[in-house]
């Protein structure tokens, strides 16, 4: 539309621009959107004015308007270590999946502590740590294969 208005204002400034010209312009400015529409345009031989080609693009804008979907994003809440069993709710322990770490830091100097923040150890190895938890009464308890 705008286009054609512009068109109309050169044209009263006696600045003639054909409407072959014109309808392949407003061809070319059209969004992505519309490259089906593009193609199926230049695969036609006969010559369209802006008229026609404004009509045929209402037309694809409705078509391309009837296209989209909405999207509904339906999310839903159960509770930890819950699976529904035949409509009923049951506890059936959830199995976690253990991740395996793909790269290890051997650099000493690019580990850092998250209890002190100091670099060089880790917070199992971490003095003040130990002695945070001797102070609280915990007992750190290590696994059966010696971690």
């Amino acid at each position: 539309m705008e286009l054609r208005d512009i068109a109309a204002q050169l044209k009263s400034l006696e600045v003639d621009m054909s409407e072959t010209f014109l309808v392949h312009f407003v061809l070319n400015s059209l969004p992505m959107e519309y490259a089906p529409f593009k193609i199926s345009c230049n695969t036609h031989t006969e010559k369209w004015t802006m008229n026609q080609l404004l009509a045929m693009c209402v037309d694809e804008e409705q078509r391309i308007k009837q296209e989209r979907q909405e999207s509904v994003y339906l999310t839903s809440h159960k509770g930890k270590g819950h699976k529904e069993v035949g409509g009923t709710s049951h506890h059936i322990p959830v199995k976690k999946k253990k991740m395996k770490v793909s790269a290890k830091v051997t650099d000493k100097r690019q580990i850092k502590c998250f209890f002190c923040k100091k670099q060089g150890h880790l917070k199992k190895d971490c003095i003040k740590y130990k002695k945070w938890l001797e102070k609280k009464g915990i007992v750190e308890q290590k696994n059966s294969n010696g971690k």
